[in-house]
């Protein structure tokens, strides 16, 4: 299987940023909030599973997910984001290491906001890649892009893990405070790292 780095990081850290950066380098990039996407379109087990769990109010008058609705129940509520998870991780998992598998290039980028709360889950990865921002950053990031009150934010903070425990389990860390400008040389130079590192694994 290819190198696969686990791209993850808190909320408003820049993540985004970081993997269309690594994009461009012709790095495939495989998105754990965009299989989660797909798999609760109209007509995917993983909607109607969610719609049993938490009510037909969840969904659309057009029978799609109401995605605003759901986020405010489970980032207020740790039992009921713990129900969703159960729904969409193991599906998210499955697709990702399958892509993995699938993947010829020399190393792969899996991006997983929540890499820290299952990292058990993704033993299979060969190293972890950290965006960090301070909180107060996070934070003001969150309510300028996305209409978000400051209490939904924090609320959004404390259901991840703390800063710090995510940062204990980075082999590489991206410091996105600065300017976005800034990330073309970071992710350049970990680019090059990489590669290096996919040139004298052994093979399988």
């Amino acid at each position: 299987m290819t190198l696969a780095i686990a791209l993850t990081g808190g909320i408003a850290t820049g993540k985004s940023a970081v993997t269309q950066r690594f994009t461009r380098h012709g790095v495939p990039v495989f998105d754990a909030d965009v299989v989660a996407r797909d798999l609760v379109v109209r007509g995917q087990p993983a909607l109607a599973e969610i719609a049993d769990a938490f009510g037909r109010a969840m969904l659309s008058s057009g029978g799609e997910l109401d995605r605003a609705r759901l986020r405010e129940i489970v980032f207020a509520d740790a039992a009921a984001r713990r129900k969703l998870e159960a729904i969409l991780h193991p599906r998210i998992r499955a697709e990702l290491i399958a892509r993995a598998q699938s993947c010829r290039d020399p190393y792969c980028v899996l991006a997983i906001p929540l890499f820290a709360e299952c990292r058990a889950d993704y033993a299979w990865v060969d190293r972890v890649l950290c965006t960090d921002a301070p909180r107060t950053v996070q934070i003001a990031r969150v309510t300028q892009r996305s209409g978000i009150d400051a209490a939904t934010a924090q609320g959004m903070l404390d259901a991840q893990v703390a800063r710090a425990e995510r940062l204990a389990l980075a082999d590489d860390v991206i410091d996105n405070t600065g300017p976005l400008a800034a990330l073309d040389a970071v992710v350049a130079r970990l680019h090059q790292r990489y590669l290096a590192l996919a040139a004298v694994r052994p093979k399988a």
